[in-house]
């Protein structure tokens, strides 16, 4: 089922589906207790030709639901300055090298002393998100946690 919908998210032009399900995790996560645990929601961003292309970037959309759920503000403080290949069918070390040294950071005193939750649709091996982590670490965020919609094989 997850892969159905994120199919409709990423191919199928459905960017409020995956507003809903970023309000629909948030709101899971503040059920929870998982509340002021984090300063600010930061997607995971797609390369600019990537985005216009595909008219929106779908972890955005996800962040943006879940800031609304969890009243946190969300912001795109991460570029993607390389456009890179799909990390579909790559092994572990050439994701990596994928997107190593491929994410800067925009406004990065933002990041000082705060407790960061970077969002993507999914992860698979965490070579993008470690790679997003990484470039924000040297801001000194308080801390870094990850939320993601679906972990792939």
């Amino acid at each position: 089922m997850s892969q159905k919908i994120l199919h409709q998210i990423k191919y199928r032009n459905r960017p409020l589906l995956a507003r809903q399900m970023g309000y629909m995790y948030g709101d899971l996560l503040r059920e929870s207790g998982f509340t002021a645990c984090w300063d600010l929601l930061v997607p995971v961003p797609l390369h600019r030709k990537k985005q216009s292309a595909r008219g929106y970037n779908q972890s955005e959309e996800l962040s943006g639901g879940m800031a609304a759920a969890l009243q946190v503000p969300a912001a795109n403080l991460l570029i993607r300055e390389v456009p890179t290949k799909s990390q579909t069918n790559k092994t572990r070390m050439e994701r990596w090298e994928n997107v190593r040294d491929v994410f800067a950071v925009r406004f990065p005193e933002r990041l000082y002393s705060q407790r960061i939750l970077l969002v993507d649709d999914v992860m698979t091996t965490g070579a993008t998100l470690a790679a997003c982590a990484l470039s924000m670490q040297q801001h000194h965020p308080k801390s870094i946690d990850f939320a993601v919609l679906a972990a792939g094989k």
